[in-house]
This record gives C-alpha cells, sequence and structure tokens, in this order.
C-alpha cells in the first residue's frame, strides 16, 4: 500500500513515545532494597533499583538490586554452588537465606511480577491495530477520488474533479499528513519515500535543464520536474527554498516533496509541486486569447505572487524576502480558474533584513538572456544589494505583462502570440546581442495602438513602461504594481456592476 511507509513512521514515533514513557515510569517504580557487600554500590545499608536480590556464591552472601535492563541476565543465571533470589518488594531481601540442599543445584526461577513488557506489548497490538484501520480509512478515501478522474486524449492531462476554478485537493493530502499547513510541503521523512509512490504517466516539457512529467499520486495528478545532472544546483536550492521558507501562496507553484531515485544506474533529483493542466504561461498563450478583464485578473495574479515573494515576513513563522531572477512567461503556470502562480526557484536569491544576511547561492545558471534588464547584462548591477535583484525581477514582469497584453483582444483585433524583442533579436539571442538591442540602443517592446483605447489595457501598458525605465531605482515596486491593478480590478468590477443595474 502507497502509505506503507507513513504508517513505519507512524509505528516507529509511537514505540519511541511509549519507551519514553516507560523508561519515566520505570524511575518512579524503583524498589528500596537491603544491600550488603555490594562492592560500593550500598548507601546506608540500601540501595534502588528495579529488583532486589539476594546471592550465594561458594558461601559468600550478597545483597543489592538489579536495574530493569540486566535482571533477566543475573537472575536467571545456572551454575553449581550458586544459589540467586530475585524479588519485587522494598526491602524483600532482608531476610532471605540459601536452601540447605544448595550443592549442585540450579538457581531456582525468579518470580515475574507486574512485568511492565505485558502493557507494552498490549499498548503495541492496539497502536498497530488503530494504524490498520487508520491506513484502510485512507484507503478507500484515496481509491474513490482516484475514480473520479477523468483522463483525457494524449494532447492534454487528467482533468480533476473539483469544485470551480480550484486547485486539486492537495490540501486534503496534506491534512491527512499531519502537516502545520505552513506551505513548506510534506514532512522532510515522507518526501524521501515520494519517488517510490509517483508513478510517472505523460512527460509534458522538455529544456535544456531535465523534464517535467505529469505523474499520479494518492489519485491525484502532480508534476514532477526532473533535473539533469548539469542543474544540480537548482534543485538544492528550490529544495533547500520550499524547505525553509513559508511559501504557501495562492499564486506561487505549490511544493510537495523533493527527493532523489536511481534510474539506469544514475541518479535523478525530483522535485514534486501541484500540477496545472493548462501548462506554463507561454504554452497558454500560444493558442488562447483574452478579453480585458481576464487580462487584468492574470497580471494582477502574476504581481500578487512577486509581492509574496518579495516581501520579508517577521513573525513566528518568519520568511525571508526572495527575488526570483528567471522570471519569465515559461516560468508562470496558468491555473484553471484564469490566475497564475510563479514557478521555477533555482535561481533565487534570500534576503532577510531582520537578521542581516544575503544569501545569492552557488548556482553557475544565469537568468534568460531574453529577460535580463539592462543592469545585468551590461554587468553593472550591484550583486551585495538585494533591491538590485528586486528591480530586475520588476523588467521582467513587465515583459510578461507585454505577453499576455499582445493576446488580448481589443475592438476584435489581437496579435500573434511572440515573445518579447521578437522584432530585434533572433530566436536564441547571444548575451552580446541582448545588450546591444537593450543597453546600447535602449529599445524597449512595441506597444500596439489598440491598447490604448481600452482603460484596462491602456493602464497596463502605462505599467509596463514604468516597469522599463533604464535606471532600476525609477521602476515601479511589485507593491506599487499590485495596488494599481487592484484598484484597476475593483474599478471594473464596479464599471460592470453599474451597467448591469442601468440596463
Amino acid at each position: 500500500m502507497e502509505r506503507s511507509s507513513l504508517l513505519t513512521v507512524v509505528l516507529v514515533w509511537a514505540f519511541l513515545w511509549i519507551s519514553a514513557i516507560h523508561a519515566d515510569s520505570k524511575d518512579d517504580e524503583k524498589l528500596l532494597c537491603t544491600c550488603e557487600n555490594g562492592k560500593g554500590t550500598c548507601m546506608n545499608g540500601t540501595c534502588k533499583g528495579h529488583i532486589c536480590f539476594y546471592s550465594w556464591v561458594h558461601g559468600h552472601e550478597e545483597r543489592g538490586c538489579f536495574s530493569e535492563v540486566i535482571y533477566k541476565e543475573q537472575c536467571y543465571s545456572k551454575f553449581e554452588r550458586l544459589f540467586m533470589h530475585c524479588c519485587r518488594e522494598n526491602l524483600c531481601n532482608a531476610f532471605t537465606t540459601p536452601p540447605s540442599n544448595i550443592n549442585g543445584e540450579p538457581t531456582p526461577t525468579p518470580p515475574e511480577l507486574n512485568r511492565p513488557e505485558l502493557w507494552i506489548t498490549l499498548s503495541l497490538l492496539l497502536l498497530i491495530t488503530t494504524a490498520s484501520m487508520c491506513g484502510l480509512v485512507l484507503f478507500l478515501r484515496f481509491r474513490r477520488a482516484h475514480g473520479r478522474n477523468d483522463v483525457h486524449g494524449d494532447h492534454d492531462v487528467t482533468i480533476l474533479k473539483v469544485p470551480d476554478g480550484d486547485d486539486p485537493t492537495y490540501g486534503d493530502i496534506f491534512d491527512e499528513f499531519c502537516t502545520s499547513g505552513s506551505g513548506t510541503g510534506l514532512p522532510y521523512l515522507v518526501q524521501r519515500t515520494m519517488a517510490r509512490q509517483i508513478s510517472l504517466v505523460q512527460c509534458v516539457g522538455k529544456g535544456r535543464y531535465g523534464e517535467v512529467w505529469r505523474g499520479t499520486w494518492m489519485g491525484e495528478s502532480v508534476a514532477v520536474k526532473i533535473f539533469s545532472s548539469r542543474d544540480e544546483q537548482s534543485w538544492f536550492r528550490e529544495t533547500e527554498i520550499y524547505n525553509t521558507v513559508q511559501l504557501r501562496h495562492d499564486n506561487i507553484l505549490g511544493f510537495i516533496a523533493s527527493d532523489m531515485t536511481s534510474k539506469n544506474s544514475s541518479t535523478q533529483l525530483w522535485l514534486v509541486t501541484h500540477f496545472h493542466e493548462l501548462g506554463s504561461l507561454y504554452d497558454f498563450l500560444q493558442y488562447s486569447s483574452l478579453e480585458p478583464e481576464s487580462c487584468l485578473r492574470m497580471c494582477l495574479s502574476v504581481a500578487c505572487g512577486l509581492v509574496h515573494l518579495h516581501t520579508e515576513i517577521v513573525s513566528s513563522q518568519e520568511k525571508p524576502a526572495i527575488a526570483h531572477r528567471d522570471l519569465k512567461s515559461r516560468n508562470i503556470l496558468v491555473k484553471r480558474n484564469g490566475q497564475c502562480c510563479i514557478a521555477d526557484l533555482g535561481l533565487a536569491v534570500i534576503h532577510s533584513q531582520s537578521h542581516d544576511y544575503l544569501d545569492v547561492g552557488n548556482n553557475p545558471r544565469v537568468g534568460t538572456k531574453r529577460y535580463m534588464a539592462p543592469e545585468v547584462l551590461d554587468e553593472t548591477i550591484r550583486m551585495d544589494v538585494f533591491e538590485s535583484y528586486k528591480q530586475t525581477d520588476i523588467w521582467a514582469l513587465g515583459l510578461v505583462f507585454w505577453e499576455i497584453s499582445r493576446r488580448t483582444i481589443v475592438n476584435g483585433i489581437v496579435e500573434e502570440y511572440c515573445p518579447p524583442f521578437f522584432d530585434m533579436v533572433p530566436l536564441d539571442p547571444s548575451f552580446e546581442e541582448m545588450k546591444k538591442v537593450v543597453c546600447v540602443d535602449q529599445q524597449k517592446p512595441s506597444l500596439h495602438n489598440r491598447l490604448h483605447s481600452h482603460p484596462i489595457l491602456s493602464a497596463i501598458a502605462k505599467i509596463m513602461k514604468e516597469c522599463w525605465y533604464q535606471s532600476p531605482p525609477a521602476r515601479l515596486t511589485a507593491l506599487r504594481v499590485r495596488k494599481t491593478l487592484s484598484k484597476l480590478d475593483h474599478d471594473s468590477d464596479f464599471s460592470i456592476e453599474k451597467l448591469k443595474r442601468d440596463i
């Protein structure tokens, strides 16, 4: 059963807990025993232990006490001309004497009174029974959930039967695994077994840094990003960030687990996350066009995710500020409710003002050249200042908005999808080609005239321009972008409701 490893962990924890309780109770149950000739173990003619004993060996008598650990070895010893008597009452060894026929006779069996092993065994049996019942309930629940999944064709992936607009029911799974809801994935011990529990179904993406697969786990579809050996540092970085900070947010890709597995004598590095069947924003924009309101909410969701990354949270469950450093449409996923979530934190930079540290990692990989800000291309960026990294994210955010706005219908007109600077550099531009266009010529992506004829698109176009200032400090912050779009969204909702009332 898929939950066997979890049940094993639970049983081990329970056994250790019972053992600890038993150890504490044994300390309270120590007996006062008569102690004579105890070679330094006696104090004022007595000692404390779990077993009192009297021994007679070749005419030499000794009274004292044993711990629970060694009493069997001592009390059950069988040698000629040896008498050993063990008992479990205070001072019960005070008046014991050897029998008259001791020569050559075996040691009598010591009494077994109130043995603690009995209640430990019963407790474990009760625990195993309870755990088995829980496992059966979990199995039936997830088998029922699995039966609700509908699988469509080979071009798309599983459509999960969930409430309209919501993510798959990962929350239920997290609850079953007793997580705190902090957003850092499953418990670490459970993560270490994930690769054995997931069935890979379909490869949904390939790149120079690895593959992305749709897999099934406990009746749900999950995304499995398998890193190539050349991008090992990105796997380490994402694993580190997801396991140490509070990243659970609607607009950040949900993390489930990180694991290593061996295949064909080579090590695979897995990152398991929520699965979104619509794919990346880049893929989505190839075949989908948007209404202005949908464009606005999509842009707002990306801005919300970036604000959460950029913001340091100081609390009992604190979160440092994070700069993405590789924000682009391929690293943003589209959810079924039309919102987006930001993915791929392999290049992220971490900063904590309260603890005064800046962690840039040691990943040799660089960001995507097409989305690089001018200060990155001309190498004038201040690598020791966290704000510098946030400002490069804002440049890229403007480019993502530009991609979305091109695919938005205004006055019946929509443009085909194209990447930023498509008309200025080749498909795979070099560093020098991008530097010439962005730094030397100071070019910006062109904005179609139709955008200025719609209030929503006109406002988004204005935001784009303010994200593309050559001077990094002059650019908008993610928080300012989010606030502007939120107000626009609110005003848009109000206008639509007013129009409905007028009609």
